[in-house]
């Protein structure tokens, strides 16, 4: 299941330099990290909020706050793994608003047919899909990124954080706060019932 849904990741090393040369004064710099970073912070944000106007705003609030608080990064940890834990945090408190008013959506995940509607949120859209995406058929696609909604919020961060944005099991619990033994729990049982809700399109398919 987890090599079906891995994506390559994409960071290309050179967040340390741009944030140097913010510090140092550099306005272009904090465009490079936005370019660089935001198409996985919708990501992120879709597939936690299962909303793409939601996610779209997030997004836009997430490097808000990027900017105001970039002073205060001090190198402790990775750029990026630094980025998501103020995009999780972000996202949680906003998931925790929207359930005390009770907010559902029904807007599609998936972004509509007719490319004049969709929007400005395609500035955040996700790039080519890989070569084992392009394997899986639509109705497939589909079934996935609804099994992953149905995951429990724990478990449906923590598998989108390992399995879709490829980060390392230490990387996630930092992400998130948690313990590295309780991350690869939830990404276990995360795993098996993914695996479980999508075996018919498995046996279907003969996906791995």
């Amino acid at each position: 299941m987890a090599t079906a849904l891995m994506i390559e990741k994409e960071f290309d090393g050179s967040d340390a330099e741009s944030v140097d040369r913010f510090l140092q004064g550099d306005p272009h710099a904090f465009e490079e990290l936005v370019r660089r970073h935001q198409r996985r912070v919708y990501n992120l944000a879709l597939r936690f909020l299962r909303s793409p106007d939601e996610a779209q705003e997030m997004t836009q609030e997430i490097f808000v706050k990027l900017y105001r608080s970039l002073k205060g990064f001090r190198g402790e940890a990775k750029f990026s793994t630094w980025l998501y834990l103020v995009a999780v945090n972000h996202c949680k408190n906003r998931l925790k608003f929207l359930n005390r008013r009770h907010y559902f959506t029904s807007d599609p995940l998936d972004p509509p047919d007719d490319p004049d509607e969709r929007g400005p949120r395609q500035q955040f859209a996700a790039a080519d899909p890989d070569p084992e995406q392009q394997m899986m058929s639509a109705d497939t696609q589909r079934a996935v990124r609804r099994a992953i909604d149905e995951l429990s919020d724990d478990h449906r961060l923590a598998i989108v954080l390992r399995d879709l944005q490829g980060l390392s099991y230490e990387e996630v619990a930092e992400a998130t706060g948690e313990t590295v033994g309780t991350v690869k729990s939830r990404i276990h049982r995360a795993r098996l019932e993914l695996a479980r809700k999508l075996r018919p399109f498995v046996e279907t398919e003969g996906m791995p």
